[in-house]
């Protein structure tokens, strides 16, 4: 027999930290439920066609292309937080470069997550409007970084952006959990 997980099998909980308990409720709470009901029609609509729905979900790699997609705003707005480090104006000026490219990749990612939560249940679904909560906030708030930046506030363009980590973070621990929680079960 195979050591291998197979898809329709469920690792044992071997956990129950805060976290696993806060991912839980979250699963459980009705909360937002009627948002749910409100945005599932139209995530569906991104979803309708078959062939865009393969892209999407990733069927040709196995990878959903929102998981592939996130490494672009993440990637941008954390290197633009490592060049924050240096004081030189190149520096500044690529960690103001990499800030728009982070929101700007933000979008195409949102809509590819959107599309895979379209297909999630319901408990996937509360972790997920949570999680785009969360990174839709932290996109703002690395907007508004960028936005301090090009008005030559460089100071507050740091500290946005060090805050914005903060939900970006979040979400992406949520983002990992409704990944992982997808491929077992």
């Amino acid at each position: 027999m195979s050591e291998t997980l197979r898809s329709t099998e469920r690792l044992p909980v071997t956990a129950d930290n805060a976290y696993q308990r806060l991912l839980r409720r979250l699963e459980r709470s009705t909360t937002w439920d009627g948002a749910i009901d409100a945005v599932a029609p139209v995530a569906h609509r991104l979803i309708a066609q078959a062939p865009v729905r393969r892209v999407f979900h990733g069927d040709a790699t196995g990878v959903p292309l929102h998981g592939i997609l996130t490494d672009v705003p993440f990637g941008a707005w954390f290197m633009a937080q490592f060049l924050d480090l240096f004081r030189d104006d190149g520096s500044r000026r690529a960690s103001t470069r990499l800030m728009a490219l982070g929101a700007a990749a933000a979008v195409p990612t949102a809509v590819a997550g959107w599309a895979e939560w379209a297909g999630a249940d319901r408990a996937t679904r509360r972790v997920g409007l949570t999680h785009a909560s969360l990174t839709g906030l932290a996109t703002l708030v690395f907007t508004a970084s960028w936005a301090a930046r090009v008005r030559g506030d460089h100071r507050l363009g740091i500290a946005l952006a060090r805050l914005g980590s903060v939900p970006v973070i979040a979400g992406a621990f949520l983002g990992g959990h409704i990944g992982s929680r997808r491929r077992l079960g």
